[in-house]
């Protein structure tokens, strides 16, 4: 059965309208740390994956280098990244979360999930699991049609509800 194209445009603009609501929510989410504002949420949540260049912090969330950069050095400056030089080449440096940094990112992400809890209070866990199925579904086929028109997808988020290593 294929879906019809009038099903899918819905289904696209309800998509781009959820993508709307929770960038507005971004930037109405609560302070976690006084050296983290919310437009640097997703340079913590890069920088979670592992040591990276502010140049790959800036391609994963499709961001300007200058701005990334300007975000991580306020992020270091209150101790919430590291900077150090890059292992594969010293005249480069790659950023780091602290310990700090680590706490801040566990933070954010478990308040998110107690603001969701609250969002969907009145769900069921099958219909938040049977809807977050077709969501990852629809991801993978986002990710898939993006790597084959030679782009570069965002890594998946990491689940920091399960213990993370520091």
């Amino acid at each position: 059965m294929t879906v019809s194209k009038e099903s899918a445009n819905e289904l696209f603009l309800t998509l781009i309208r959820i993508q709307k609501l929770l960038l507005a929510a971004r930037h109405h989410a609560p302070a976690v740390h006084p050296g983290a504002d919310t437009a640097a949420y997703p340079i913590l949540f890069a920088v979670a994956h592992g040591l990276q260049r502010v140049s790959d912090i800036a391609g994963s969330i499709h961001s300007d280098a200058s701005t990334v950069s300007r975000h991580v050095t306020g992020l270091v400056r209150h101790g919430l990244l590291a900077k150090a030089a890059d292992p594969t080449d010293r005249r480069a440096q790659v950023v780091s979360l602290t310990s700090e940094g680590w706490d801040v990112v566990h933070e954010i992400q478990a308040k998110r999930a107690g603001w969701f809890q609250e969002l969907l209070a009145d769900w069921q866990d099958d219909d938040c699991d049977e809807l977050s199925r077709r969501l990852d579904a629809l991801s993978t086929l986002l990710d898939a049609s993006l790597r084959s028109r030679g782009a570069a997808p965002p890594p998946r988020p990491l689940d920091l509800t399960q213990e993370t290593p520091r």
